[in-house]
């Protein structure tokens, strides 16, 4: 039996994190949060940081994350202003770090009340999530799944923080990769003038990788699935 104590603390945590997420929406759509994110604005904030420029963006992204701003969004505006490499490079630890802050939020806040209310079934995908944490956090971000919803959500479940961050750190590689290198050439030919590049060979390596991304998650299904007809 859970304590009386225990679930009440439970709850005012689990008040706490929906208080927060109403407040990041609010904060993002009604400030002047919302100014920075688009290039212009957020170039003249980070010049402002000058050798500590990179810190900032990468610190700008993790509260990014963490007020649900989309991860195209912030990656976008990585590359626009560092392009392409390390658009790419800052990009990643940003990402990197504001889904790991997102996962220890809903982990500290959520967790406890998720896990009274997780009966039969749902306690069970809870125990696999448990036991498979790495390969279910790299199927779903190889899917492309949003930084901040997935973050929180993993943290309200038996998912170890380990296998949530290296999951993580290799399933958003190809994602942050293919947006930087858009940006980043879309920014080069714009301010060049040579539209002709948009049809070079990099252009290309990243179409056949935002396919490629897209059809892993199948291809795991069926390989997993073959695995299993093989084992019975």
């Amino acid at each position: 039996m859970v304590p009386t104590r225990y679930r009440r603390t439970a709850a005012v945590k689990a008040v706490l994190l929906l208080l927060f997420g109403i407040t990041a929406a609010v904060v993002v759509r009604y400030t002047p949060v919302r100014e920075y994110l688009n290039p212009d604005s957020l170039a003249t904030l980070l010049e402002a940081a000058g050798f500590w420029a990179p810190l900032a963006y990468i610190l700008f992204f993790t509260v990014g994350v963490c007020l649900f701003v989309p991860g195209v969004v912030l990656v976008s505006l990585g590359a626009a202003i560092f392009g392409t490499f390390y658009g790419f490079l800052y990009g990643w630890l940003g990402a990197l770090s504001g889904c790991a802050a997102a996962f220890y939020v809903g982990r500290y806040l959520g967790r406890e009340f998720a896990a009274s209310l997780v009966t039969g079934k749902l306690k069970e995908y809870d125990d696999r999530l448990e036991q498979n944490g790495f390969a279910t956090v790299l199927y779903l971000r190889l899917a492309w799944m949003p930084f901040s919803p997935m973050s929180y959500g993993m943290g309200l479940t038996k998912v170890r923080f380990r296998d949530f961050f290296l999951g993580t750190a290799l399933g958003i590689i190809v994602a942050v990769f293919i947006i930087t290198h858009f940006v980043g050439t879309v920014k080069e030919v714009w301010t060049v003038g040579r539209w002709e590049q948009l049809l070079s060979w990099k252009t290309g390596v990243a179409l056949i990788l935002v396919a490629f991304s897209l059809c892993l998650p199948r291809l795991i299904e069926r390989y997993r699935a073959a695995r299993k007809i093989r084992a019975t």
